[in-house]
C-alpha cells in the first residue's frame, strides 16, 4: 500500500519572513512521531513517504498517487490539516489524522477524515492501515517499553533535514496547567542508556552533524543524564551541537553542566515562565527561582547557549513582570528569547478555567500558536498583551547585543543573532500584513 505522511504548517509559518526567520533560528528537521510510524509501516511491506510542510514547498496535488494519507496535527496547524484532509477525502482517498490536537478533540477531526488516532500510535498503526482495526476513533495504548520502538528511517523523508531528532524519554515529571504534552505522553517513561547510545551511533553513520534531544526535560533525571553524557563522551558520540530542553535547577549542578558542555549539548531551552513566584505557583511549575537566577551567567563558562522562554499573560503577572523578564534575559545575555503568550490549549486545566469564566476570545485554532492572544487577560487587556509580545521581541533582539553574543559564543552565533535582530525589525509590519483582522478583533474586545 502507498502511504504518505504529512506534517502541515500554518499558512503564516510559510510566509517569506517566517521562513527566513526559521533558517536563521534553526535547521530543518522532522517531527519524530510520523517518521517512526512511517518506519514501522515500511517494515511491514508498505511504500511510505514523509513530508514536512514547514521546511519546504510542495504541492499536495502531486501526492494523489497515495492510497492513504496520514496527517499529524498540533492545535495551531489543525485548520491546515483539515484543509489537506478535505482535499484528499474529496478525491476519494483514505485519510487518517493523529497528533496532539486531535487526541483531545477527536470528534472535531472526524468531520474531515476516516480515522482519528488518539494518543501514541506505535501499537496500532499497522492494524489501522491494514484495516484490522476499523473504528473511526482509535484510542491507542501507549508503548510501555520505548526501547522497543524503531529508530526513524530518514530516507523516507522527502523534505530537507539537517538535524536528527531523538527522544530519550516520553512525558514529563511535572504537569503545568497549560501543558498538553505532559497530558498526551502519560505516564513518564525512560529509554535505557544503551538504546539511546545505539540511536546516536546510527545518526553518526547517517552523517548527521546536529542532533536535537526532544525530551520535555532532558535533565529531569540528573543521574541518568550524567551516565548518558559520560558514555557519549567515552564513545566519541559527539556532534557539532546538540539542542535540549532543560529545567532551571540544572544550573545548580556544575558536574552536569560540565558533562553537557563536553558532550556538545550546548543549546538549551529553559522555561523560566515568570520571575514572579506567585505565577510559578499559579501554573503548577513547582520551581523556586531565587537560588537559581544568580547562576544563569555560569552558562557562559561552559559555552552553553541559553534559549530562554517566558509565558506572557499569566493572571498573576503584570506588564512590569513581563518587562522585568525581558530585561533579565538581556542582562544574562541569553542567546534567544521565546516570549510565549499563554495559550489555553483544549482540555488543559487553564482552558477549562477560562471557558468557565467566559474569557476565551476565539477558537480559531490557527491563532493557538503561542504568538497570539486568544483569551481575556487579567492585568492587561488583550490588545495590550499582544503589543507586549511584539515589544519583547524588539527590546530583546537589539543590534548592540548581537556583538556581545558574538564575543561570548563566537562569530557564527553572533551572526545568527544579527539575523534575528534584522527579522524582528519587521515584526510590526508582518503582524499588520497577516494579522490585521486579528488585531482589530483584539481591539474590539479590549474596549468592551
Amino acid at each position: 500500500m502507498r502511504i504518505v505522511f504529512i506534517t502541515p504548517a500554518a499558512h503564516i509559518r510559510k510566509s517569506f519572513f517566517y521562513r527566513m526567520g526559521n533558517k536563521i533560528y534553526t535547521r530543518p528537521n522532522s517531527i519524530t512521531g510520523p517518521l517512526i510510524l512511517a518506519t514501522i509501516l515500511q517494515k511491514h511491506g508498505h511504500k511510505v513517504e514523509v513530508y514536512e510542510e514547514l521546511y519546504a514547498k510542495f504541492k499536495i496535488e502531486k501526492l494523489k498517487y497515495a492510497d492513504v494519507i496520514c496527517i499529524s496535527t498540533m492545535t495551531s496547524t489543525a485548520p491546515r490539516a483539515y484543509e489537506i484532509a478535505d482535499y484528499f477525502k474529496k478525491i476519494g482517498k483514505r485519510v487518517i489524522i493523529g497528533g496532539m490536537h486531535v487526541t483531545f478533540s477527536p470528534q472535531e477531526a472526524l468531520n474531515h477524515c476516516d480515522t482519528v488516532v488518539v494518543g501514541e500510535a506505535e501499537k496500532t498503526i499497522v492494524d489501522i492501515i491494514e484495516e484490522r482495526i476499523k473504528e473511526s476513533i482509535v484510542e491507542s495504548p501507549y508503548p510501555e517499553n520505548i526501547d522497543e520502538i524503531d529508530f526513524p528511517d530518514y530516507s523516507l523523508l522527502k523534505t530537507p533535514c539537517k538535524e536528527a531528532n531523538i527522544m530519550t524519554t516520553r512525558g514529563c515529571h511535572f504537569s503545568c496547567n497549560y501543558c498538553t504534552t505532559s497530558r498526551m505522553f502519560m505516564p513518564y517513561r525512560e529509554r535505557s542508556v544503551e538504546s539511546v547510545l545505539e540511536e546516536l551511533e546510527y545518526y553518526k553513520k547517517l552523517g548527521f552533524e546536529y542532533v536535537n534531544f526532544q525530551d520535555d526535560n532532558f535533565t529531569g533525571n540528573k543521574n541518568r543524564a550524567k551516565i548518558l553524557l559520560t558514555k557519549m563522551i567515552e564513545k566519541n558520540l559527539i556532534f557539532k551541537d546538540v539542542f535540549f530542553f532543560g529545567r532551571a535547577e540544572m544550573l545548580l549542578d556544575d558536574e552536569l553542566l560540565s558533562l553537557l558542555s563536553r558532550a556538545h549539548l550546548r543549546s538549551v531551552l529553559i522555561g523560566f515562565e515568570s520571575l514572579n513566584p506567585a505565577s510559578l505557583d499559579y501554573i503548577g511549575k513547582k520551581l523556586k527561582l531565587d537560588p537559581i537566577l544568580k547562576e544563569v551567567k555560569k552558562l557562559w563558562k561552559y559555552k552553553i547557549k541559553l534559549l530562554a522562554s517566558f509565558v506572557l499573560g499569566l493572571d498573576t503577572d503584570t506588564r512590569e513582570d513581563i518587562r522585568k523578564a525581558v530585561d533579565f534575559c538581556r542582562r544574562v545575555n541569553a542567546f534567544t528569547l521565546q516570549p510565549a503568550i499563554l495559550t489555553p490549549f483544549p482540555k488543559t486545566p487553564i482552558y477549562e478555567k477560562y471557558e468557565y469564566e467566559k474569557r476565551m476570545i476565539t477558537k480559531k485554532w490557527n491563532y493557538f500558536d503561542l504568538m497570539h492572544v486568544t483569551f481575556k487577560p487579567k492585568n492587561l487587556n488583550a490588545y495590550e498583551l499582544q503589543k507586549e509580545f511584539y515589544r519583547a521581541l524588539r527590546k530583546f533582539y537589539s543590534f548592540g547585543k548581537s556583538f556581545t553574543i558574538m564575543r561570548i559564543y563566537g562569530i557564527s552565533s553572533g551572526l545568527r543573532r544579527l539575523g534575528l535582530w534584522f527579522i524582528t525589525r519587521f515584526t510590526n509590519i508582518v503582524s499588520y500584513i497577516f494579522d490585521s483582522r486579528f488585531l482589530l478583533m483584539l481591539k474590539q474586545h479590549s474596549v468592551k
